[in-house]
């Protein structure tokens, strides 16, 4: 076997491998044996199947398979001997291989295409200062959390007239139509689906009272229609001409009233006992929530900043010959060039990470993926405490979550840790610069921010 690199610009380079019949031929030799013990063909006995007869039947396929095998590990371990920084995948040299002669070529020859990045060094002390920023949090944004906890544990209560914000329950009927053919159904308005010009109709309703209204012009969108009917959005979307309504029942949301039973369902069970309890609870969770929306701009920050500072040469033209062929009949050339920008940004932060994991050898172990999978599990179950029979049925549900998907999720949580582990290493070695920012300051500031 020949194997040899051609560099024709920094980012791109052809391999090229020259195959001769010793490279592949004893293990097509030992696959066609074993296909004849295995074969079972009328008029021969197991195993007895004559030799060219095996090579008649199944010699190029079997050939081809084998030489496809072996480029493929042998492009694989190229890469990884010679520590390529190879971006997408090789492509091959498809007018090269469609030629061809299976049947009369002993030798081959196979070419495959390269996009590499170009060399860079990750310079720390070349990065400039990162922002941290810390959230003003204070009585206003606690009240109005407060109010929205309060909407979002409200209560029913019936009323005896409607107003806007109510559910209406009753009969609907379709008008001008035969009783055969008029659609009718006990249904329940939202108040908050109606258009606002036909809104007034229902506002001041009462027990008894019959509306009579557009149902188009009433319900504008096929979804709010369908909402008020009952039937599937294509069948409400055929509803027309006019319709009434008589009132039954009418509820309205009752915010929650402070007490035990609205911490309770807020915080959890006696969690907290008085207001003031309450509210301290509430600052604290707030804080920490933006405590984390600061974390994931900080990291921004940071990727912006090693890219920015960290220059990177990519195969432009490659890739996107590269991403049109890997997803073909799936995207157009217009959307890969509308999202290649993007798309390059991902691939030189990714770049930048790897090298930074590889140069300070940060590693994942399988007991630090579990052992987040297992606070992940937590959170999301609502597990507290600390006894064995709880931790064996948070291990258990982590290990399946693990497994499933193919193994899809173990390297999704391995990817996020290996990620915050750099991020983590990355925050230690530059300069963070505290900022104190308001809320609506910080909004502002996430609105302009590109994620990776």
């Amino acid at each position: 076997m020949e194997i040899a690199l051609e560099k024709s610009t920094e980012t791109n380079a052809s391999l090229k491998i020259k195959l001769s019949k010793s490279d592949y031929q004893p293990e097509v030799d030992k696959k066609l044996k074993d296909y004849g013990r295995r074969a079972s063909i009328k008029g021969f006995r197991p195993g007895k199947v004559p030799t060219s007869l095996i090579q008649k039947m199944y010699g190029k396929s079997v050939l081809v398979e084998e030489i496809n095998e072996l480029l493929k590990n042998t492009v694989s371990n190229y890469i990884r001997d010679n520590k390529l920084q190879v971006v997408g995948d090789p492509l091959p040299d498809r007018e090269q291989a469609d030629a061809i002669d299976w049947d009369g070529q002993n030798e081959f020859e196979f070419n495959y295409h390269l996009g590499l990045a170009s060399d860079f060094e990750v310079d720390f002390d070349a990065l400039p200062p990162v922002p941290s920023y810390v959230i003003e949090a204070g009585e206003t944004e606690l009240n109005s959390t407060i109010e929205e906890l309060k909407t979002r544990f409200s209560g029913q209560t019936h009323v005896d007239e409607s107003a806007e914000g109510d559910m209406i329950y009753g009969e609907l009927k379709q008008e001008g139509k035969e009783d055969g053919e008029a659609f009718a159904t006990k249904t329940a308005f939202p108040s908050k689906q109606i258009a606002a010009e036909e809104l007034p109709k229902f506002v001041g309703l009462k027990k008894g009272d019959t509306v009579t209204f557009d149902i188009q012009k009433t319900f504008v969108d096929e979804k709010a229609r369908a909402l008020a009917t009952g039937l599937k959005r294509e069948e409400a979307a055929e509803l027309e001409g006019e319709f009434t309504f008589t009132v039954e029942d009418i509820t309205r949301n009752e915010p929650a009233e402070i007490g035990q039973e609205f911490f309770d369902k807020v915080l959890g069970k006696d969690v907290v006992e008085t207001e003031e309890q309450f509210r301290e609870k509430v600052l604290e969770v707030i804080k920490g929530n933006y405590a984390r929306e600061s974390a994931t701009l900080e990291r921004l920050d940071i990727e912006q900043a090693l890219l920015d500072n960290i220059t990177i040469g990519l195969p432009d033209d490659f890739l996107k010959q590269w991403l049109l062929t890997s997803n073909e009949g799936n995207v157009t050339e217009t959307e890969v060039n509308e999202q290649y920008d993007a798309f390059a940004r991902s691939v030189k932060l990714q770049l930048i990470k790897n090298k930074i994991a590889s140069e300070n050898e940060i590693n994942v172990a399988y007991e630090d993926v579990l052992n987040v999978t297992r606070g992940m599990v937590r959170e999301q179950f609502g597990f507290y405490g600390d006894d064995e029979q709880m931790n064996q049925s948070i291990d258990k549900i982590a290990q399946q979550y693990l497994m499933d998907e193919k193994g899809e999720n173990y390297m999704k949580m391995y990817n996020r840790i290996s990620d915050d582990k750099v991020i983590e290493l990355i925050k230690s070695k530059l300069t963070l610069e505290p900022r104190t920012v308001s809320v609506e300051e910080f909004k502002e500031l996430v609105s302009t921010r590109q994620p990776a």
